[in-house]
């Protein structure tokens, strides 16, 4: 399936994008984020990072549809 990802902060820097469109047999945030991890080198765990489909911050075992956005967000800083 197609996927819009974007990517913030950290994950951002380490992919050397703000998006992408990825072609995936993964039907969960987690297994997409699995193989982009893989890609990209990230080395945030689950743990540290919120997961938003479509706009809704979501569970990573929600199931992915055709099209759909997703983005991993890491802690940031701010002040």
């Amino acid at each position: 399936m197609n996927y819009r990802v974007l990517y913030f902060a950290s994950l951002r820097d380490r992919a050397g994008m703000d998006a992408e469109q990825i072609n995936s047999l993964a039907t969960d945030a987690r297994g997409l984020y699995h193989e982009l991890r893989a890609r990209h080198g990230f080395t945030l765990g689950e743990e540290r990072l919120r997961v938003a489909i479509n706009g809704a911050f979501a569970p990573w075992g929600q199931t992915l549809h055709e099209g759909d956005e997703v983005v991993f967000i890491p802690p940031v800083s701010g002040g």
